[in-house]
């Protein structure tokens, strides 16, 4: 590549007995204790031992397998610490990293100041690798330190989506991790080999009619099992969120706000009564 940035080695197993389809390694950075070993044990269990043996050197490691639209990903997950002498940990793991998620707790104000130092690591060691904000232990959200719509301008402002999650209460986390997924797979080029074939599973369609029906509040007034109207919600939030990133993405940015000098004269159109004299 031009720009001097090799492209990342995503493994792809077509028609191999292999029970997945592409292989991608994340990364979860962010401050010591915000949770990053909470969503390793949120999702479904996989290998723990991490293949190069230096799991007790501030490294945790885990396997896991998600479904993303109809295709299997297997996802190597590596939790860095968050203590500042595994800096140079980072540095080497972030070599052939197809995502990041940074991770911060909703309930620590520093722990999302930090990310700022966590973002200039991975422009120096791993630019151009796609990445998430992550807003961890939302069922404490009643300590909350760093509001939603912070969270969320902080990362429309670094081109990054936004979770907020909850491993407690099964809330948001695979979903992020899909979100990632998606992002990894589009930067190489692999989600056109199958998004013009895709087709909905009926778990989707019935979430998505649903949804497009209610509102998030309006959930909790259906009929349903709890846990399908924490699936439903999460749903409705995943996809709200990628519609807020696909418009920031997709934003004319070659537009810019105009403003009025106070020295010029007023447009032609504009009415009298709204002339200051």
């Amino acid at each position: 590549m031009s720009s001097g940035v090799s492209s990342p080695n995503i493994s792809i197993v077509p028609g191999s007995p292999k029970p997945y389809d592409y292989l991608l390694k994340f990364l979860l950075v962010g401050d010591s204790d915000v949770g990053k070993e909470e969503l390793l044990g949120g999702m479904e269990d996989g290998a723990t031992e991490s293949p190069y043996g230096f799991s007790s050197c501030g490294i945790d490691y885990k396997t896991t397998t998600i479904l993303l639209d109809g295709r299997r990903v297997k996802l190597q997950l590596w939790d860095t610490s968050g203590q500042g002498r595994f800096c140079t940990i980072f540095r080497s793991y972030s070599r052939g990293a197809q995502g990041i998620l940074l991770v911060y707790d909703i309930t620590n104000k520093w722990s999302f100041d930090g990310i700022d130092r966590w973002i200039k690591e991975i422009d120096q060691h791993a630019p151009g690798v796609p990445k998430i904000l992550v807003g961890n232990r939302l069922h404490l959200a009643f300590k909350r330190q760093v509001s939603e719509a912070t969270a969320e301008a902080y990362a429309l402002k670094n081109d990054m989506a936004f979770f907020e999650v909850s491993p407690l209460c099964d809330f948001n986390v695979t979903e992020s991790f899909a979100e990632l997924s998606r992002l990894a797979l589009k930067r190489n080029g692999m989600s056109r080999t199958w998004g013009p074939s895709k087709v909905l599973s009926l778990q989707e369609i019935a979430c998505h009619t649903i949804v497009a029906r209610t509102t998030i509040y309006g959930i909790d007034q259906l009929p349903l099992p709890q846990t399908l109207k924490s699936y439903l919600k999460s749903y409705a939030l995943t996809n709200k969120t990628r519609a807020r990133m696909q418009s920031f993405i997709h934003r004319d940015k070659s537009k810019k706000n105009k403003y009025l000098n106070p020295t010029d004269s007023p447009p032609a159109n504009c009415r009298r009564s709204c002339c200051i004299s």
